[in-house]
Protein backbone atom coordinates (compact mmCIF):
# COMPACT_ATOMS: atom_id res chain seq x y z
CA UNK A 1 0.00 0.00 0.00
CA UNK A 2 1.49 3.35 -1.03
CA UNK A 3 1.10 6.51 1.04
CA UNK A 4 -1.83 7.77 -1.07
CA UNK A 5 -3.85 4.56 -0.49
CA UNK A 6 -3.17 4.79 3.23
CA UNK A 7 -4.24 8.44 3.24
CA UNK A 8 -7.43 7.55 1.33
CA UNK A 9 -8.22 4.75 3.80
CA UNK A 10 -7.76 7.09 6.75
CA UNK A 11 -10.32 9.49 5.26
CA UNK A 12 -13.02 6.87 4.55
CA UNK A 13 -12.75 4.79 7.70
CA UNK A 14 -13.94 7.32 10.32
CA UNK A 15 -17.33 7.94 8.59
CA UNK A 16 -17.86 4.17 8.56
CA UNK A 17 -17.20 4.08 12.29
CA UNK A 18 -19.66 6.92 12.79
CA UNK A 19 -22.33 5.00 10.86
CA UNK A 20 -21.86 1.91 13.03
CA UNK A 21 -21.83 3.99 16.19
CA UNK A 22 -25.10 5.62 15.09
CA UNK A 23 -26.67 2.21 14.42
CA UNK A 24 -25.55 0.93 17.82
CA UNK A 25 -26.94 4.06 19.47
CA UNK A 26 -30.25 3.66 17.60
CA UNK A 27 -30.48 0.01 18.70
CA UNK A 28 -29.91 1.01 22.32
CA UNK A 29 -32.60 3.66 21.95
CA UNK A 30 -35.04 1.16 20.46
CA UNK A 31 -34.40 -1.23 23.35
CA UNK A 32 -35.19 1.55 25.83
CA UNK A 33 -38.26 2.57 23.82
CA UNK A 34 -39.45 -1.04 23.81
CA UNK A 35 -39.04 -1.24 27.59
CA UNK A 36 -40.99 1.99 28.00
CA UNK A 37 -43.85 0.99 25.71
CA UNK A 38 -44.19 -2.41 27.36
CA UNK A 39 -44.11 -0.99 30.90
CA UNK A 40 -47.80 -0.04 30.80
CA UNK A 41 -51.05 -1.55 29.61
CA UNK A 42 -52.97 1.66 30.23
CA UNK A 43 -54.20 2.83 26.84
CA UNK A 44 -53.95 6.58 27.42
CA UNK A 45 -50.50 6.39 29.01
CA UNK A 46 -49.32 4.16 26.16
CA UNK A 47 -50.56 6.55 23.46
CA UNK A 48 -48.87 9.47 25.20
CA UNK A 49 -45.65 7.48 25.44
CA UNK A 50 -45.71 6.56 21.72
CA UNK A 51 -46.36 10.13 20.58
CA UNK A 52 -43.86 11.77 22.93
CA UNK A 53 -41.23 9.20 21.92
CA UNK A 54 -41.74 10.01 18.24
CA UNK A 55 -41.65 13.74 18.87
CA UNK A 56 -38.55 13.57 21.04
CA UNK A 57 -36.56 11.17 18.89
CA UNK A 58 -37.41 12.87 15.59
CA UNK A 59 -37.71 16.51 16.74
CA UNK A 60 -41.34 16.91 15.72
CA UNK A 61 -43.77 19.73 16.40
CA UNK A 62 -46.89 17.57 16.09
CA UNK A 63 -47.92 13.94 16.09
CA UNK A 64 -51.08 11.90 16.43
CA UNK A 65 -52.39 8.38 16.23
CA UNK A 66 -55.54 6.85 14.76
CA UNK A 67 -56.95 3.84 16.61
CA UNK A 68 -60.18 1.88 16.78
CA UNK A 69 -61.90 3.84 19.55
CA UNK A 70 -63.98 1.08 21.13
CA UNK A 71 -63.76 -2.69 21.27
CA UNK A 72 -65.34 -4.08 18.13
CA UNK A 73 -65.50 -0.60 16.61
CA UNK A 74 -65.84 -0.04 12.88
CA UNK A 75 -63.72 3.08 12.42
CA UNK A 76 -60.29 4.54 13.10
CA UNK A 77 -60.45 7.71 15.19
CA UNK A 78 -57.76 10.28 15.97
CA UNK A 79 -56.95 9.70 19.63
CA UNK A 80 -57.62 12.75 21.78
CA UNK A 81 -54.02 12.77 23.06
CA UNK A 82 -52.74 14.13 19.75
CA UNK A 83 -49.93 16.70 20.03
CA UNK A 84 -49.45 20.02 18.26
CA UNK A 85 -52.25 19.91 15.68
CA UNK A 86 -54.55 22.94 15.76
CA UNK A 87 -57.90 21.17 15.65
CA UNK A 88 -61.46 21.61 16.86
CA UNK A 89 -61.54 19.50 20.05
CA UNK A 90 -65.31 19.08 19.80
CA UNK A 91 -64.98 17.26 16.47
CA UNK A 92 -64.20 13.60 15.92
CA UNK A 93 -61.75 12.85 13.11
CA UNK A 94 -62.45 9.32 11.93
CA UNK A 95 -62.84 7.05 8.91
CA UNK A 96 -64.10 3.46 8.40
CA UNK A 97 -61.79 0.52 9.09
CA UNK A 98 -62.54 -0.70 5.55
CA UNK A 99 -61.51 2.65 4.08
CA UNK A 100 -59.59 2.63 0.77
CA UNK A 101 -56.72 4.14 2.79
CA UNK A 102 -56.38 0.94 4.82
CA UNK A 103 -56.54 -1.19 1.69
CA UNK A 104 -53.91 1.08 0.12
CA UNK A 105 -51.36 0.72 2.92
CA UNK A 106 -51.99 -2.73 4.38
CA UNK A 107 -49.93 -4.66 1.82
CA UNK A 108 -46.84 -2.45 1.83
CA UNK A 109 -45.33 -1.69 5.24
CA UNK A 110 -43.56 1.63 4.78
CA UNK A 111 -43.88 5.34 5.47
CA UNK A 112 -46.38 7.22 3.31
CA UNK A 113 -46.50 10.92 2.53
CA UNK A 114 -49.79 12.77 2.95
CA UNK A 115 -49.54 13.77 -0.73
CA UNK A 116 -49.69 10.10 -1.72
CA UNK A 117 -52.86 9.65 0.29
CA UNK A 118 -54.54 12.88 -0.79
CA UNK A 119 -53.71 12.42 -4.49
CA UNK A 120 -54.31 8.68 -4.82
CA UNK A 121 -57.32 8.19 -2.52
CA UNK A 122 -60.59 10.07 -2.54
CA UNK A 123 -62.60 9.33 0.60
CA UNK A 124 -63.13 10.43 4.22
CA UNK A 125 -59.59 9.43 5.17
CA UNK A 126 -57.96 11.58 2.50
CA UNK A 127 -60.23 14.49 3.48
CA UNK A 128 -59.02 14.20 7.08
CA UNK A 129 -55.40 13.99 6.00
CA UNK A 130 -55.94 17.12 3.95
CA UNK A 131 -57.03 18.86 7.16
CA UNK A 132 -54.17 17.51 9.28
CA UNK A 133 -51.49 17.73 6.57
CA UNK A 134 -48.96 15.41 8.25
CA UNK A 135 -45.57 14.92 6.62
CA UNK A 136 -45.82 11.15 6.82
CA UNK A 137 -48.18 8.37 7.86
CA UNK A 138 -46.98 5.10 9.34
CA UNK A 139 -49.20 2.01 9.70
CA UNK A 140 -49.06 0.19 13.04
CA UNK A 141 -49.06 -3.54 12.48
CA UNK A 142 -49.55 -6.54 14.73
CA UNK A 143 -49.87 -10.12 13.50
CA UNK A 144 -50.23 -8.92 9.93
CA UNK A 145 -53.12 -6.54 10.62
CA UNK A 146 -53.23 -2.75 10.87
CA UNK A 147 -54.27 -1.70 14.38
CA UNK A 148 -53.48 2.00 14.05
CA UNK A 149 -51.82 4.76 12.04
CA UNK A 150 -49.27 7.24 13.35
CA UNK A 151 -49.21 10.66 11.70
CA UNK A 152 -46.07 12.76 12.05
CA UNK A 153 -46.10 16.46 11.26
CA UNK A 154 -43.62 19.31 10.97
CA UNK A 155 -40.06 18.98 12.22
CA UNK A 156 -38.38 21.56 14.44
CA UNK A 157 -35.42 21.81 12.05
CA UNK A 158 -37.71 21.74 8.98
CA UNK A 159 -35.57 19.02 7.39
CA UNK A 160 -36.84 16.05 5.40
CA UNK A 161 -36.54 12.60 6.95
CA UNK A 162 -33.36 10.79 5.95
CA UNK A 163 -33.35 7.17 4.85
CA UNK A 164 -32.00 6.05 8.23
CA UNK A 165 -34.66 8.11 10.04
CA UNK A 166 -37.41 6.50 7.98
CA UNK A 167 -36.03 3.09 8.98
CA UNK A 168 -35.95 4.26 12.60
CA UNK A 169 -39.59 5.43 12.38
CA UNK A 170 -40.66 2.03 11.04
CA UNK A 171 -38.86 0.31 13.92
CA UNK A 172 -40.65 2.53 16.46
CA UNK A 173 -43.97 1.88 14.70
CA UNK A 174 -43.34 -1.86 14.81
CA UNK A 175 -42.75 -1.72 18.58
CA UNK A 176 -45.77 0.54 19.03
CA UNK A 177 -48.03 -1.83 17.08
CA UNK A 178 -47.10 -4.74 19.35
CA UNK A 179 -47.55 -2.63 22.50
CA UNK A 180 -50.98 -1.43 21.33
CA UNK A 181 -52.05 -4.99 20.59
CA UNK A 182 -50.97 -6.07 24.09
CA UNK A 183 -52.89 -3.15 25.61
CA UNK A 184 -55.92 -4.03 23.50
CA UNK A 185 -55.84 -7.66 24.66
CA UNK A 186 -55.61 -6.47 28.27
CA UNK A 187 -58.51 -4.10 27.70
CA UNK A 188 -60.59 -6.94 26.27
CA UNK A 189 -59.78 -9.13 29.28
CA UNK A 190 -60.79 -6.42 31.76
CA UNK A 191 -63.85 -5.00 29.97
CA UNK A 192 -67.46 -6.13 30.10
CA UNK A 193 -68.29 -6.67 26.44
CA UNK A 194 -71.93 -5.60 26.70
CA UNK A 195 -71.52 -2.32 28.59
CA UNK A 196 -67.88 -1.56 27.66
CA UNK A 197 -67.27 -0.75 31.35
CA UNK A 198 -64.68 -2.54 33.46
CA UNK A 199 -65.46 -5.97 34.91
CA UNK A 200 -66.02 -6.67 38.61
CA UNK A 201 -62.60 -8.25 39.22
CA UNK A 202 -60.78 -5.28 37.67
CA UNK A 203 -62.86 -2.90 39.79
CA UNK A 204 -61.87 -4.74 42.97
CA UNK A 205 -58.18 -4.72 42.02
CA UNK A 206 -58.10 -1.01 41.15
CA UNK A 207 -60.07 -0.05 44.27
CA UNK A 208 -57.34 -1.57 46.45
CA UNK A 209 -54.69 0.33 44.48
CA UNK A 210 -56.58 3.63 44.77
CA UNK A 211 -57.14 3.14 48.51
CA UNK A 212 -53.40 2.62 48.94
CA UNK A 213 -52.69 5.78 46.93
CA UNK A 214 -55.22 7.71 48.98
CA UNK A 215 -53.44 6.68 52.18
CA UNK A 216 -49.93 7.23 50.81
CA UNK A 217 -50.55 10.68 49.32
CA UNK A 218 -53.24 11.78 51.80
CA UNK A 219 -55.73 12.62 49.08
CA UNK A 220 -59.49 12.01 48.91
CA UNK A 221 -61.10 9.02 47.24
CA UNK A 222 -64.81 8.47 46.70
CA UNK A 223 -66.98 5.65 45.44
CA UNK A 224 -70.31 5.70 43.61
CA UNK A 225 -72.64 2.70 43.55
CA UNK A 226 -75.73 2.80 41.35
CA UNK A 227 -78.59 0.47 40.49
CA UNK A 228 -81.13 0.63 37.65
CA UNK A 229 -84.59 1.17 39.11
CA UNK A 230 -87.12 -1.61 38.45
CA UNK A 231 -84.77 -3.31 36.00
CA UNK A 232 -86.69 -6.59 36.23
CA UNK A 233 -89.72 -4.79 34.79
CA UNK A 234 -87.88 -4.14 31.51
CA UNK A 235 -86.92 -7.80 31.18
CA UNK A 236 -90.40 -9.05 32.11
CA UNK A 237 -92.34 -6.55 30.00
CA UNK A 238 -90.17 -6.25 26.91
CA UNK A 239 -87.78 -9.21 27.03
CA UNK A 240 -84.08 -9.59 27.74
CA UNK A 241 -83.10 -7.81 24.54
CA UNK A 242 -84.73 -4.67 25.92
CA UNK A 243 -82.96 -5.23 29.23
CA UNK A 244 -79.64 -5.40 27.41
CA UNK A 245 -80.38 -2.12 25.64
CA UNK A 246 -81.18 -0.48 28.98
CA UNK A 247 -77.84 -1.68 30.37
CA UNK A 248 -75.96 -0.36 27.34
CA UNK A 249 -77.73 2.99 27.49
CA UNK A 250 -77.01 3.52 31.20
CA UNK A 251 -73.40 2.40 30.76
CA UNK A 252 -72.93 4.90 27.91
CA UNK A 253 -74.16 7.69 30.19
CA UNK A 254 -71.66 6.63 32.85
CA UNK A 255 -68.80 6.65 30.35
CA UNK A 256 -69.74 10.11 29.08
CA UNK A 257 -70.13 11.56 32.58
CA UNK A 258 -66.82 10.64 34.21
CA UNK A 259 -63.21 11.70 33.80
CA UNK A 260 -60.36 9.74 32.25
CA UNK A 261 -58.89 9.03 35.69
CA UNK A 262 -62.21 7.67 37.01
CA UNK A 263 -62.94 3.95 36.73
CA UNK A 264 -66.46 2.97 35.73
CA UNK A 265 -67.40 -0.68 36.18
CA UNK A 266 -70.31 -3.04 35.84
CA UNK A 267 -70.43 -4.24 39.41
CA UNK A 268 -72.89 -7.01 38.69
CA UNK A 269 -76.25 -7.47 36.98
CA UNK A 270 -77.86 -4.03 36.78
CA UNK A 271 -75.50 -2.47 39.33
CA UNK A 272 -72.69 -0.07 38.41
CA UNK A 273 -69.78 1.47 40.30
CA UNK A 274 -67.41 4.38 39.77
CA UNK A 275 -64.09 4.88 41.55
CA UNK A 276 -63.30 8.60 41.84
CA UNK A 277 -59.64 9.29 42.69
CA UNK A 278 -58.72 12.73 44.09
CA UNK A 279 -62.41 13.40 44.75
CA UNK A 280 -64.07 14.30 48.06
CA UNK A 281 -67.66 13.53 48.99
CA UNK A 282 -69.04 16.88 47.85
CA UNK A 283 -67.44 16.58 44.41
CA UNK A 284 -68.56 12.95 44.16
CA UNK A 285 -72.17 13.91 44.92
CA UNK A 286 -72.06 16.40 42.04
CA UNK A 287 -70.79 13.67 39.69
CA UNK A 288 -73.41 11.22 40.95
CA UNK A 289 -76.22 13.74 40.44
CA UNK A 290 -74.93 14.51 36.94
CA UNK A 291 -75.06 10.80 36.07
CA UNK A 292 -78.51 10.32 37.64
CA UNK A 293 -79.93 13.33 35.81
CA UNK A 294 -78.39 12.28 32.48
CA UNK A 295 -79.88 8.79 32.75
CA UNK A 296 -83.31 10.19 33.59
CA UNK A 297 -83.26 12.60 30.66
CA UNK A 298 -81.84 10.14 28.13
CA UNK A 299 -84.18 8.73 25.49
CA UNK A 300 -84.20 5.00 24.86
CA UNK A 301 -86.53 3.67 22.16
CA UNK A 302 -87.32 -0.02 21.89
CA UNK A 303 -89.82 -1.39 19.36
CA UNK A 304 -91.27 2.08 18.85
CA UNK A 305 -91.76 2.56 22.59
CA UNK A 306 -89.86 5.03 24.75
CA UNK A 307 -88.42 3.35 27.85
CA UNK A 308 -88.11 5.64 30.86
CA UNK A 309 -85.02 4.62 32.82
CA UNK A 310 -83.86 5.95 36.18
CA UNK A 311 -81.17 4.95 38.66
CA UNK A 312 -80.71 5.07 42.41
CA UNK A 313 -77.26 6.15 43.56
CA UNK A 314 -75.19 5.87 46.73
CA UNK A 315 -71.96 7.78 47.43
CA UNK A 316 -69.27 7.34 50.09
CA UNK A 317 -65.81 8.81 50.66
CA UNK A 318 -62.94 6.64 51.84
CA UNK A 319 -62.22 7.22 55.53
CA UNK A 320 -59.04 5.61 56.81
CA UNK A 321 -60.34 5.61 60.39
CA UNK A 322 -63.34 3.38 59.61
CA UNK A 323 -62.62 1.76 56.24
CA UNK A 324 -60.13 -0.89 57.29
CA UNK A 325 -60.77 -2.83 54.07
CA UNK A 326 -62.08 -2.03 50.60
CA UNK A 327 -65.20 -3.97 51.49
CA UNK A 328 -66.04 -1.46 54.21
CA UNK A 329 -66.06 1.40 51.66
CA UNK A 330 -68.15 -0.65 49.23
CA UNK A 331 -70.66 -1.50 51.96
CA UNK A 332 -71.04 2.15 52.99
CA UNK A 333 -71.68 3.22 49.39
CA UNK A 334 -74.09 0.30 49.05
CA UNK A 335 -75.95 1.35 52.20
CA UNK A 336 -76.29 4.85 50.75
CA UNK A 337 -77.69 3.26 47.58
CA UNK A 338 -80.20 1.35 49.72
CA UNK A 339 -81.28 4.65 51.32
CA UNK A 340 -81.98 6.05 47.84
CA UNK A 341 -84.17 3.05 47.05
CA UNK A 342 -86.01 3.27 50.37
CA UNK A 343 -86.74 6.96 49.86
CA UNK A 344 -88.39 6.48 46.49
CA UNK A 345 -85.57 5.73 44.00
CA UNK A 346 -84.19 8.02 41.26
CA UNK A 347 -82.10 9.99 43.73
CA UNK A 348 -78.60 10.31 45.21
CA UNK A 349 -77.82 9.55 48.86
CA UNK A 350 -74.49 9.59 50.69
CA UNK A 351 -72.89 8.32 53.89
Amino acid sequence: MDSFDKFDSDIKFPPLIEQYEKKIYDLHQLIEISKGLNSTLDYNILIDSILLTCMGQLQLLNAGIFLVKVLGGDKFTLHRNYKGFDLDHSMEYSFPINSPLIKFIENDYRCYTSDEIINDIKDEASDIMNILKPDILVPLMSKGEINGIIILGDRINDEEFSESEVEYILNIASLAGIAINNARLYEMATTDMMTKLKIHHYFQTILVEEINRSIKYDRPLSLIMADIDHFKKFNDSYGHVAGDEVLKNVAAVFKESIRLIDIGARYGGEEFAVILPKTDINEAIIVAERIRSAVESSTLRFNEEVLHVTISVGVAQFDQSIDLTKQSLIERADRALYVSKEEGRNRVSFL
